[in-house]
Parts: C-alpha cells; structure tokens; sequence
C-alpha cells in the first residue's frame, strides 16, 4: 500500500507540470518542463551470497518500497518566433538571456516583450522592470567593456534628444571640360559650384568653389603621367577668399589629369577653414577625387558639370525613432537624417543554464548549479543574435504532453488500484476472526 501510495503521490506531481506546461504553451518563451522518477530504497530481505566450492552463489533478495521524484528538467530548446512588427520587441535566436532590473538584483529572461516608459527607459512590459546594457548617452562614449550593475539601464528619448553634426568631409563629382580655353582668370572662372556646410552648433554656411584651367605651355608636370592642371579656390558667404591651390594662403595641391582624364592623387590635403577666428571655426576636408577631366561639348561650347555629392555634417535635428540590430545595437534616427549609436543591449549565458531558478513573471535567477552569468553583446562568445520585431514563442510540444498526460493518468490509475486491492486484502485479513 505504502508502495501504491508514493507511486499516488509522484504521479500527481508529474500531472502538475504537464498540467502547467499546458497551460503556458502559449506563454512568450516559455520552456516547458519533465518529471524524472527514481526508485526508492529497497529493503533488503537477504544479501547475495557468495559461490563457494560447494554451492553456487545467491542472489539477494530485495523488493522496492515505491517511487520518488528524481526531479524537474527544463527544456532549454529554441521556441519558433512570432513576428510583430514593433521594435521593441526582441527575440534571442540562440543562447542567451535578457537582463532586467528592479534597482536591487538582475534577472534574467528570454521574453523580450519590451517597452519603452514614460522616461524613455527600456522596460519589461509586464514587471517594469528596466532592460540592461550599455548607455552610449549616459556614458558619453561607446565603451562596452564597463562592468553591468543594477543600475545599467537603457534610455531612448524621443523627441527630447537633439543632435547635430559638424561637417569635416566635403566630396564633389562631375566632369571638367578639358575643350574649356586655358588660362582664365579669377574674374572669370571655369566653373563655379556651391555647398552648404555645418558648424558644431549645426548653423549652415555656404561656401563657393570655383575652378580654373592653368594648363600653359610649356607644360611641367609635377608627377609623372600628369598632362593637365587645373587650380581651385574657395570663397566664403560674404565672397571673401579663403583657401586656393595657386600660391594662396592656406594653399592646397592643384587638380592633375592624365591623358584618360583620370585625377593623379597628389598625396596632400585640400582642405579649407570655415569661420576662421571665430568661436566656431571649422575645417572642412575637400574631396575632388571623383572629378575627371574630359572633353565634353554641348551646343559647340565646352561645358563643365561639377556639384558636392556628399558632406557628413547636420543641422539640429531630434530623436525620431530607433532600431535594434541584430548584435544589440540601438540606433537612433533624427529628423535631420543623422543616424547615431544609443546604446548597447546586453544579454548573458551560463555554463547550465538548466541550473537557473524560476521566479515568475517569465523571469529566472542564477542558483549555485547554474553557474556565473557572462555578460557581453549578443552574437559574440557564443550568445545567440536579436531579432527586432519578433517574440520568441513557448516551446511545449502539445502532442507529446498529451500522450504523456494519458500515460501518467494510466500509471495514477494503476497505483489506485493497487491501494484499492491491499484495502481488500487488509479486510479479509480482518474478517478471519469472524
């Protein structure tokens, strides 16, 4: 009976984990769980005997007193993810865990259904808890080697952060006509372009580049292979001079052409100061290497066709919106165009994370099985990468724990039979005394 009991008792425990992975198979990240089963000590009726050069040996003779749990596996298996489209929500494709916070210990989960609060911090949406990583903002550099506490939390604040880019490169393209009449003057350029450049408080200044065909005869090439030479010279919004390549002061190299038109790369710097004397004042990178010099005619006049096609400063521009890549990083997009580094979600392994400890919530805790968590960024050191848009789904299979519900209900159902039959046994045995 004692037997039967147990064995009542170990199948009701097995019954409540399938009953609860049942009921969270459609938790988010939810991993499901299996009941193990040991027998119980054996009495001892009389040991094994030894062979001796009379007689065999014996066998001992023992009978089992019941069953016992041996205890509760995790499923660590990745569930399949569920695209939702929001960009808060995160799924891990792999190993690892999220880390949260509620200002006084971390927590660790795979539910990556995150939101960001009033405050623009990064929160867990059913606990509030904060999502941990590195704070590029906060921190006011991109460092991810600083260790992860309690307190690193993440923020994105729309609309309340305003960023601007001051410009350092400048790049123009296009064609100067090689057909254009040599010598010109400064009264009377080749071609002229413009560009707005940006000061590091993101005020724009125009600035006005002009181009001069200095080829003469006889021609002295500076490098070997150049056969034309053509100069330049920048102006500032008011028209004054402020940087040239033709003896002027700051002075950068001339543009040289080989016979296909091709720029020669001179090796040196043209570059021009913007604001010179001033609080603001700023150097700003002229890139001509996309310039050729070709011989192009249009309505039997030479004509030459160069404009900026890139510079990498910004006006004020605010938070817009934001992504998370697939290595955890949060980037921010500004009204502006500017795209910038916010911050860096960190997640964590563990040497057996079956050692890991529910706490409710869809979160865990580390236990003295489980080992060390090892903090870093998703996809290095063997952490899974991010999916942004998606939730990572529970991972119980309905049909196994059904057939396993059928089989633990035959089992109770065996064990009462046998409590049911020693009972009868027990009357009989006191009905001999009637």
């Amino acid at each position: 009976m004692l037997a039967g009991v147990a064995s009542i008792k170990a199948q009701q425990t097995r019954m409540n984990v399938i009953g609860n992975n049942l009921a969270n198979v459609n938790t988010t990240a939810y991993k499901g769980s299996r009941v193990t089963f040991q027998d119980m000590l054996a009495q001892t009726i009389r040991g094994a005997g030894r062979p001796n050069n009379e007689t065999g040996g014996t066998n001992p003779i023992q009978f089992g007193l019941g069953v016992l749990v041996a205890g509760t596996d995790v499923f660590n298996e990745q569930g399949s993810l569920n695209a939702t489209n929001r960009p808060t929500d995160l799924a891990i494709q792999g190993n690892g865990f999220f880390m949260t916070s509620n200002g006084l210990r971390t927590a660790f989960t795979r539910d990556g259904s995150f939101d960001l609060d009033a405050n623009g911090d990064m929160v867990h949406r059913a606990t509030g808890e904060r999502v941990m990583g590195w704070d590029f903002i906060k921190q006011g550099d991109q460092e991810t080697s600083t260790p992860i506490t309690a307190g690193s939390s993440l923020n994105v604040p729309l609309g309340r952060l305003n960023a601007v880019q001051v410009t350092s490169r400048a790049s123009f393209a296009g064609n100067l006509s090689g057909s254009v009449a040599i010598g010109s003057t400064r009264s009377a350029p080749d071609w002229t372009t413009a560009a707005r450049v940006y000061d590091s408080q993101g005020g724009g200044h125009d600035i006005t580049i002009q181009f001069f065909n200095r080829q003469e005869a006889p021609f002295v090439p500076p490098v070997a292979g150049a056969v034309t030479r053509w100069d330049w010279r920048v102006l500032d919004s008011n028209g004054v001079e402020i940087a040239q390549s033709d003896g002027g002061s700051p002075e950068g190299p001339g543009l040289y052409y080989d016979s296909n038109g091709s720029p020669i790369d001179m090796g040196a710097p043209r570059s021009v100061t913007v604001l010179a004397g001033a609080p603001l004042q700023f150097t700003v990178d002229l890139n001509f290497d996309e310039i050729t010099q070709l011989k192009t005619i249009q309505n039997n006049q030479a004509t030459s066709q160069v404009s900026l096609s890139d510079q990498d400063g910004f006006p004020p521009g605010s938070l817009q919106s934001f992504s998370v890549s697939q290595d955890g990083l949060i980037t921010g997009l500004f009204t502006n165009g500017l795209t910038r580094a916010l911050g860096q979600i960190a997640t964590a392994i563990f040497p057996n994370p079956g050692g890991l400890e529910r706490t409710g919530n869809n979160l865990w805790r580390n236990s003295d099985n489980s080992g060390i968590a090892v903090i870093g960024q998703p996809r290095t050191g063997g952490r899974g990468l991010i999916n942004s848009g998606f939730l990572e789904q529970s991972n119980v299979d309905i049909g196994n724990e059904f057939t396993d519900l059928i089989i633990t209900q035959r089992g109770f159902q065996a064990n009462t039979r046998v409590v049911t039959t020693v009972d009868e046994m027990l009357q009989d045995l006191i009905n001999m005394k009637r």
